[in-house]
This record gives structure tokens, C-alpha cells and sequence, in this order.
């Protein structure tokens, strides 16, 4: 797949870094063993209804996300998402570690917009998830993503950090992201001893973390202000160039929580910010990492 990063539409600039999407149709797209569509909250979120609440907010081109609850490692809804509109999305797609020849599957996977994958010890049985980053299926990942530039996202605790770092080590030329802060804030508190080991990463050159589910941090409610000091000390440590906005919808657009406080918080509150580290956050970090095919 080759479609030029200037696609965006002018009057959409924005990318949003991380959504999921998921069909009504379990027919046609089937949930993972034991899930059933009573389990759909919300029970439809469409790649439509996604942009319907995205594009007044700016929003043109989304990084779209397996779930690993409903489809686990079948990304066939996303990549039909990509089929459908080529210009305006790309996935954050799953392979299975544990099945033979991992990334031969990720290169498969590439012509149809998979340009990064979701690694995450929460799948994994409580006896694996200490050496989750070890399995001889995660390193071939890793290996192949160096290759491809197909980034290794990881859905991680603070406390699977250390590992992370090593694996950076080991990987220097794979690129990787972080999601969420590396959830760092979901009890409530923002551990400056959590900061400072995500903050550690910024000397792995090829390493960027997603600013990302305000929802589920700090006070889990807008304006999301609580979270300013840890992006800044991001900031700080990554430079606007290996840092990017995301929303995680469904999820930040519900209860009290709404699509537009996520967007604003980078896009209006960040006072310690230029118009050309904006342009990073909000579009360029993104365009960089997974529009580049």
C-alpha cells in the first residue's frame, strides 16, 4: 500500500493516534471465543460513527486499534476499514507470538495498512506475563519490525517498564510506542518514580509514547489539567517529534467524559507548547511513525 502522507484534508489536519472500531455484525465479522454481542459497549462503533464525532474536532485520519477482547488476533473489520478508505486510516494491528513464523504474518499484513502492532502481557496467562517480552515469536516481532518499520505498541503497567527498556536495548532500531502513558495514573496517582522510567526511554532514539485515554487517568474526568505536568515532563524528556495525541475512543466518549475535552487539552491548554510542537502532537508524530506506507 502506497498512499502519500500529505493526504490529510486541510480542513482536518488533526490525527487521532488511537481509536478502536468495532461492527454490529457478528456474522459477517466474528467475536473472539466467549464474547458474545451483549458484551459490545457500545454495541455499535463504527469507522462512520468514529469520524462523525471526530471530524468536528479537526480530526481527518485515525490510527485504528485491534481489540484484543472482541477479535483478538483477527484484524479483518480494520483492514476492511482501510480497504474502504486507504487515505484515512492505518492499524495498530495483532499477530499471535506463540503461532509459527510471527513476522512473516506482520509483512503480510503491511500492503493492507498494518504498520504497527499491539503487544500486551494482558492477554497472557498470570504464569507468562513475567517473561511475556522473552517468547522466541516476540523477538522474531521485534527483529522484523526493525526491518519493516512496523512499530511494536505496547498496552503496558509502569511496571513493566524495566523490561520494556531492555528490550529497547536489544531493539535499537525497532520502533516502538507506548500507549497511555504506559497507563501510569490509573489508580489516581502520577508516581514521580513511574514518570521518571517512562522518561527513561527517550534515550532509545526510536521509542515515542502516546498522550493518550485521559478517561481512564488522574481524576478520569475533564478538563484533564492534572495530566499537563507529566506531558510536559514527557515533553521535556522526548521532544514534540516522538510524542502524539490520541483519544482511545469509545472510551473517552463516555459518562462524563467527551471527545472534544481530549483534543483540547493538547490542542488548546498546553501553554508551555509552540504552534510547531502542536502541529508534532497533534499530526506529524503520528503521520511519521504509522502513515509512512
Amino acid at each position: 500500500m502506497t498512499t502519500s502522507i500529505s493526504a490529510a484534508d486541510s480542513d482536518l489536519p488533526w490525527i487521532d493516534a488511537h481509536s478502536h472500531i468495532w461492527p454490529p455484525e457478528t456474522d459477517k465479522f466474528p467475536l473472539a471465543p466467549g464474547q458474545t454481542k451483549n458484551d459490545l459497549k457500545p454495541p455499535s462503533f463504527t469507522d462512520d460513527e468514529l469520524m462523525a464525532i471526530a471530524r468536528p474536532e479537526g480530526v481527518g485520519r485515525v490510527v485504528l486499534i485491534q481489540h484484543s477482547v472482541f477479535h483478538l488476533f483477527d484484524n479483518s473489520y480494520l483492514i476492511d476499514a482501510v480497504r474502504r478508505h486507504p487515505k484515512r486510516f492505518r492499524i495498530q494491528g495483532m499477530v499471535d507470538d506463540h503461532q509459527p513464523h510471527p513476522g512473516e504474518a506482520m509483512k503480510t499484513l503491511l500492503p493492507q495498512g498494518v504498520t504497527g502492532f499491539r503487544i500486551t502481557p494482558l492477554i497472557r496467562k498470570p504464569e507468562e506475563r513475567s517473561k511475556w517480552l522473552e517468547t522466541p515469536g516476540m523477538i522474531e516481532m521485534w527483529k522484523t519490525g526493525a526491518a519493516t518499520r512496523q512499530a511494536m505498541c505496547l498496552l503496558i503497567d509502569a511496571a513493566d517498564l524495566p523490561s520494556t527498556d531492555q528490550m529497547c536495548e536489544r531493539h535499537p532500531e525497532t520502533p516502538v510506542v507506548i500507549d497511555h502513558f504506559a497507563r501510569i495514573g490509573v489508580d489516581g496517582q502520577m508516581r514521580d518514580s513511574d514518570i521518571a522510567s517512562l522518561c527513561r526511554l527517550a534515550r532509545h532514539k526510536q521509542t515515542s509514547i502516546k498522550i493518550s485515554a485521559f478517561y481512564a487517568l488522574g481524576q478520569k474526568q475533564p478538563p484533564h489539567e492534572e495530566l499537563i505536568p507529566m506531558i510536559q515532563r514527557l515533553f521535556e524528556a522526548f521532544g514534540p517529534q516522538r510524542l502524539m495525541w490520541a483519544s482511545d475512543s469509545p472510551y473517552q466518549i463516555q459518562g462524563v467524559n467527551n471527545y472534544h475535552a481530549s483534543i483540547s487539552l493538547v490542542r488548546d491548554r498546553l501553554n508551555f507548547i509552540s504552534k510547531e510542537d502542536r502541529e508534532w502532537l497533534l499530526r506529524k508524530t503520528a503521520e511519521k511513525v504509522f502513515f509512512y506506507a
